[in-house]
């Protein structure tokens, strides 16, 4: 009985860490993906400024 009782503690123990770990692991990551992310929108943004400026650039080269 007395090892049952312990095999269900080091079980129930193993189980609740991992899924510590699991959450802990899943929040870096969605911290990275959302860094990412960032750097695609502002690239996306200043791509859009440089073919701006570059209409302007050929706009006033043709005056």
């Amino acid at each position: 009985m007395l090892s049952l009782c312990g095999t269900v503690t080091g079980s129930v123990a193993g189980i609740v860490a991992g899924s510590r770990i699991v959450s802990y692991r899943l929040q870096q990551l969605e911290k990275k993906v959302e860094r990412h992310n960032s750097v695609i929108e502002r690239t996306y943004a200043l791509e859009g400024r440089m073919l701006e400026a570059e209409h302007d650039i050929r706009e006033l080269k043709g005056r």
